[in-house]
């Protein structure tokens, strides 16, 4: 597959817009490898280029040999002559290392911009290479590849919206299920042909209501009766039920084994690691029950009446007769 295919893949596979950045860092290694291609076949071919032209040129002698291989020899003594000895080099004797380190470090960040660049440019000639394609009146085709919220994603033409529109509102609304029928609708799936009364013993609850739900949405239907004392109803699963699963027939469903096994799974992502428990030595422990003995102990209660003038926050506290109502009223009942 080649690299303009798998891009129109994923951009047809994607809800979102797919940015340039997305490309590269999914693809961005093959993309590289096909440059790496293009680049050794361009340089072949300058190279078979080169060759005829050599071939093509006339010779003009042995004794223009003989000269030029003497000017040549002249050439090579006086570029000998000019480049630098060992001494003279650029970098400075007694250089720090950090100097060259922090060098090759700016060459390799500089090395992998460019990179980075060329793939993006290599992309984004992809790219408008294929919205072309798309965007071609021959070609004739009901979609383009639009560039919306710095990505790019497959949408319909606009002279198509009227068909689209139509189609959309002619389908089914999609399909809602509560816990309790997904629960029913499982049972009856690895379960079927099966009765109310056994779905109702496996689920621990009254299903009849719910097998009601499921037969209005055709998602399930009946397949005859049980051939046991009154007979009852059993129920199976329809294309209905397939259609809405995506499946191609009930050998489909995963195993029970792969439900316990991927319960398995989630149980150990949300386990929690619980704090070891360091057992208390027996030193401890003494000392723990000496501070409890020389602990005070609670002070006694000695007047009620205080205790429930404390709690309640109402009842009054009197310290003789002549503060006290009652007692003024006692007193005014024995002088009459």
């Amino acid at each position: 597959m080649s690299l303009k295919a798998k891009i129109e893949a994923v951009i047809y596979a994607s809800e979102e817009p797919v940015t340039l950045a997305q490309l590269v860092g999914l693809l961005g290694e093959e993309a590289q490898a096909e440059l790496d291609r293009e680049a050794a076949d361009q340089q072949t071919l300058l190279q078979e280029e080169e060759l005829e032209a050599a071939e093509a040129e006339p010779s003009l002698g042995e004794d223009f040999d003989s000269v030029g291989a003497a000017g040549n020899g002249d050439a090579i003594l006086a570029q000998e002559s000019i480049q630098p000895t060992q001494d003279d080099g650029i970098v400075l004797d007694g250089a720090p290392d950090s100097v060259a380190e922090d060098t090759a470090a700016a060459k390799a960040e500089k090395a992998r911009l460019a990179r980075l660049a060329r793939l993006r440019a290599h992309f984004r000639a992809v790219l408008d290479q294929l919205m072309a394609e798309y965007a071609a009146p021959e070609s004739d085709r009901g979609l383009e590849i639009r560039e919306v919220g710095g990505g790019f994603r497959l949408a319909t033409k606009p002279e198509y919206h009227d068909a689209v529109r139509g189609f959309v509102k002619s389908l089914k609304p999609p399909l809602k299920l509560s816990l309790q029928a997904l629960e029913t609708l499982a049972v009856v799936a690895y379960k079927q042909p099966v009765t109310s009364p056994e779905i109702s013993e496996i689920r621990g609850v009254d299903s009849s209501g719910v097998l009601g739900s499921l037969l209005s949405r055709k998602l399930i239907t009946t397949a005859g009766r049980k051939h046991v004392i009154g007979r009852p109803i059993l129920y199976k699963t329809t294309r209905e039920f397939l259609l809405r699963f995506g499946l191609k027939d009930v050998a489909e469903l995963p195993s029970i084994e792969e439900f316990e096994k991927l319960a398995g799974q989630m149980a150990e992502q949300e386990e929690i690691p619980m704090e070891s428990h360091v057992p208390e030595s027996p030193k401890t422990v003494e000392e723990r029950l000496e501070s409890d003995q020389e602990a005070p102990a609670p002070e006694p209660i000695a007047d009620e009446a205080i205790v429930d003038g404390r709690l309640s926050g109402l009842t009054p506290r009197y310290d003789d007769a002549e503060d006290d109502p009652s007692a003024a009223e006692a007193e005014i009942q024995g002088g009459e």
